[in-house]
């Protein structure tokens, strides 16, 4: 039985590895938490909204849940917007997370000879506007030196 793919071909080309280093509007578009014995972690699926020339790629990249990793956890949920009544309750409800807009600022890290896509700050939706505006023109998603 044969099954067409969309887009299977260009399969090879992923976002991840492609993407430059820096700044990006993005909204969530899913969330999953995946236990480790030892690294615990959510895959976080992100949608691309801006800049407009690479808007509705999809990247996706993981947040651990370890104690020593909590503070970024809280830092992404926090900018993006959570509800902080259940972030209160040390709750976090993958169904929520769907829909939340904010700003990653990304960059890549090698792990075992494999380059993964890595999250490296996180801001409020509400501020693109002065951190692109502050990036240069031409080179919206690269971080200024």
């Amino acid at each position: 039985m044969r099954r067409l793919v969309q887009g299977l071909r260009r399969a090879d080309r992923s976002a991840a590895k492609y993407l430059p280093d820096g700044f990006f509007l993005v909204r969530v578009i899913g969330a999953l938490y995946r236990w480790h014995a030892f690294k615990p972690y959510y895959l976080i699926r992100f949608s691309i909204v801006e800049p407009k020339e690479i808007a509705g790629t999809e990247v996706a990249s993981h947040i651990y849940c370890t104690p020593r990793a909590l503070w970024k956890l809280n830092w992404f949920l926090r900018d993006f917007g959570y509800d902080p009544e259940l972030l209160g309750k040390d709750e976090i409800d993958e169904h929520v997370l769907v829909g939340l807009r904010g700003v990653i600022r990304v960059g890549d890290v090698a792990v075992s000879g494999t380059y993964l896509l890595s999250l490296k700050g996180f801001a409020p939706a509400s501020k693109w506007q002065q951190i692109s505006q502050s990036l240069p023109s031409s080179k919206t998603s690269e971080v200024p030196r």
